[in-house]
């Protein structure tokens, strides 16, 4: 008798990574992003690369190493000696959002650079976690001398003044989305930089490549990024709509009525149901 065993699917692994919080293994998940686009991608390298950059770090420190030079010492190799840092000649590319590819040029973007940095800083035990600020993401990490806020894309400290500047255009949008009743030079700066959840930060990376996607209308890798995103926001309904508009596009009817359907159903008071409704008769023929 023969046995036949079957490869996961990229979907499919991605999958039994992100079904549980516990352990959360954010650099698998996010090394794995790159599978729909290189399928002979091997994970595990990544990871090894980036255990060979940790132990590289690590060799670098003098024993009892306190947390503020173990940080200076992340910075100087992650950024100075190793030149990691934005990809400015090409920031949309969907290659700053595969960590192979950075690691291998060494430029991304945000998300993809804290990725990895907070992979070696946790490693070399600093209590170091993600901020989705809005529109860059940040990285901090808790000294025992106080909090320090960081720039991952040069690894620059943020002062007060610096935070507020860069919220400053948001601010209204936030008050707003808030209900705050703020005076007009106030900016919450504690509401924005509180610890970013494993599970946030993968989806942040995998929105960036759903705009980049959709910018592009490039339909057919927009839907395997949607289809992730279904996978690991399965209450956020509103990417299971955004993907049934894609599979509409693709012309792939039954499914995308499915997802449509299904979203008008989870979200009834939702501002877009006459038009998703009209949509709805469209692809039916009605």
């Amino acid at each position: 008798m023969s046995l036949h065993f079957s490869l996961p699917t990229p979907l499919t692994y991605f999958a039994s990574l992100v079904q549980s919080d516990d352990d959360f293994p954010v650099l698998e998940a996010a090394a794995s992003l790159a599978l729909d686009e290189e399928p002979s991608l091997d994970v595990q390298q990544v990871l090894d690369d980036v255990a060979r950059l940790l132990k590289r770090i690590q060799g670098r420190l003098p024993s009892g190493a306190d947390d503020l030079m173990r940080l200076a010492t992340l910075t100087q190799v992650f950024y100075k000696e190793m030149g990691f840092g934005i990809n400015a000649n090409d920031y949309y590319a969907p290659e700053n959002s595969y960590l192979h590819e950075v690691l291998r040029t060494r430029r991304g973007v945000p998300i993809s650079l804290a990725v990895l940095w907070l992979e070696l800083a946790q490693g070399l035990g600093l209590r170091a976690q993600g901020v989705s600020f809005p529109g860059h993401f940040l990285v901090k990490v808790t000294l025992e001398r106080g909090l320090v806020v960081l720039d991952p894309l040069t690894g620059e400290s943020l002062g007060i003044d610096d935070l507020a500047e860069r919220l400053g255009p948001y601010r209204d949008t936030l008050r707003a989305a808030a209900d705050a009743d703020l005076d007009e030079g106030e900016t919450p700066l504690g509401l924005y930089l509180q610890s970013c959840p494993s599970r946030d930060l993968l989806a942040r990376m995998l929105r960036n490549l759903k705009e980049v996607f959709r910018a592009q209308e490039d339909w057919s890798r927009m839907l395997t990024v949607l289809d992730r995103l279904v996978v690991l926001l399965p209450e956020t309904w509103s990417e299971r709509r955004d993907r049934g508009l894609v599979l509409a596009e693709l012309g792939r009817k039954p499914e995308a009525l499915q997802d449509l359907h299904m979203y008008l159903q989870a979200e009834r008071d939702a501002p877009d149901q006459k038009a998703l409704r009209d949509r709805i008769s469209q692809l039916s023929g009605l």
